[in-house]
């Protein structure tokens, strides 16, 4: 466990790891004219809610980072700005809305959006991804659906609802990928059009896609709901609503919780932090950040404390992504589209512990404190019902502490030049 007691020592160098030289040399300094095009600002259009404004002085630095470090992040920006014109059609009505019936927002579009951003991001491509053209695939889905419809599917609903899904599942041969070892390519909406397995959140976005345009063709003649699994097996169905049953409404899934689902996902496959997953991803970045005491992870087993000093070690190196342990860039990018979309305010401590991570302290201390300050001031305060929940907060304080003094620190001076993970030193494969 680091001690946060300032002295003589430990101010005479950067105080944020037990080890002088661990990041010191592999921190990341945006230029003072740098201004990020991505604020955490999303507004509503009138008559909405506000709830995403979180702070019009808070920026988003990754994009910014990634353009002074040489990287053209041109396609990634327009993503995340189609993105964020799709959510600006939320309101607190339509984030509750089921995905089958939902029209303001576009959730396949927004998916694709959500993809682009990404495949920018690791790609480096010339050219962005083709959005349009795999919207125009998912809509195809709808399309061969229609020669296996049948008329006397008019008095059946069940059997209307049975041979969609044997459309889907065993016609097309959509599947779900396993939940425990989740790839990348489950996870997005282009990668499961074209590989055909996907995480429940994709497949229910795509049975709910073909619900809504067969309702818009006037072959769906009754009110249809997705039946979300909550387990790693089952595969998402639909029901007829009006023979729903009361142990169905947990499995209902809204329009602004499959968004928060996906980006969920993203955020937990690519934290660069993957060793002890029984505790949370901040706890595996506090812990790597030596926020937490050892003592508190006895019983850890030898490959997870390897795991945790090998991510250490791929940051110290440069290195961004390597594709069994987590990504820096992808994983920021999901924890910026929940702020925008959630404002949640745990997405804001993990975001700030990530930039820290990236020695961006300064910014990291915003987030951490706009984390509090939303903390004090809920309306209902979640106790600290379990072990974990004390750690965390115990780490929110001690990373609020030693990001102070590291700003405050006289005499401490940065890199004279700038060498991390958000540069081009890729081990993308």
């Amino acid at each position: 466990m680091c001690s946060l007691a300032p002295t003589t020592s430990t101010l005479s160098r950067p105080f944020f790891l037990t080890t002088p030289s661990t990041f010191s040399k592999f921190q990341f300094f945006p230029p003072p004219s740098s201004t990020s095009s991505s604020c955490v600002l999303c507004c509503h259009k009138d008559g909405g809610s506000s709830a995403h404004h979180v702070s019009s002085d808070l920026k988003f630095v990754l994009h910014d980072a990634l353009d002074a470090s040489g990287i053209n992040t041109t396609h990634a920006r327009e993503a995340r700005e189609e993105f964020c014109s799709q959510i600006q059609k939320f309101t607190d009505i339509e984030k509750q809305t089921s995905i089958c019936i939902n029209r303001c927002v576009d959730l396949g579009r927004t998916a694709l959006y959500i993809a682009a951003e990404d495949d920018s991001l690791v790609s480096h491509s010339s050219v962005p991804l083709p959005v349009d053209a795999f919207v125009v695939r998912l809509d195809d889905l709808s399309m061969d659906y229609c020669p296996h419809y049948r008329p006397e599917y008019e008095s059946s609903p069940e059997k209307f609802l049975e041979s969609i899904e044997k459309f889907l599942y065993f016609h097309k041969g959509f599947r779900r990928a396993n939940a425990n070892l989740l790839e990348p390519r489950a996870l997005y909406l282009h990668s499961v059009l074209t590989h055909r397995s996907g995480s429940a959140a994709m497949l229910s976005l795509m049975y709910s896609e073909i619900l809504k345009m067969l309702r818009l063709w006037g072959l769906l003649y009754f009110d249809a709901e997705i039946f979300f699994p909550h387990d790693f097996l089952t595969l998402p169905k639909a029901y007829h609503k009006q023979k729903s049953k009361d142990s169905d409404q947990p499995h209902i899934i809204t329009s602004g919780n499959l968004l928060v689902e996906i980006l969920n996902n993203l955020k937990h496959v690519f934290w660069p932090f993957q060793h002890e997953r029984t505790k949370s991803l901040f706890l595996r970045a506090a812990y790597a950040a030596n926020c937490v005491d050892g003592s508190d992870f006895i019983g850890e087993s030898g490959s997870q404390v390897a795991s945790a000093k090998s991510a250490q070690h791929r940051l110290d190196r440069g290195v961004w992504t390597s594709v069994p342990f987590g990504d820096m860039r992808r994983s920021l990018s999901a924890c910026e589209r929940l702020i925008l979309l959630k404002n949640d305010a745990n997405d804001l401590r993990d975001y700030s512990i990530l930039l820290y991570h990236c020695g961006l302290y300064e910014e990291s201390l915003k987030y951490l404190m706009k984390y509090r300050d939303m903390k004090s001031s809920s309306t209902q305060v979640a106790p600290l019902s379990n072990s974990f929940s004390s750690l965390e907060e115990e780490a929110v304080d001690k990373l609020t502490m030693r990001l102070n003094l590291i700003l405050m620190e006289q005499g401490w001076s940065r890199p004279s030049y700038a060498r991390n993970f958000l540069s081009n030193n890729s081990e993308p494969w």
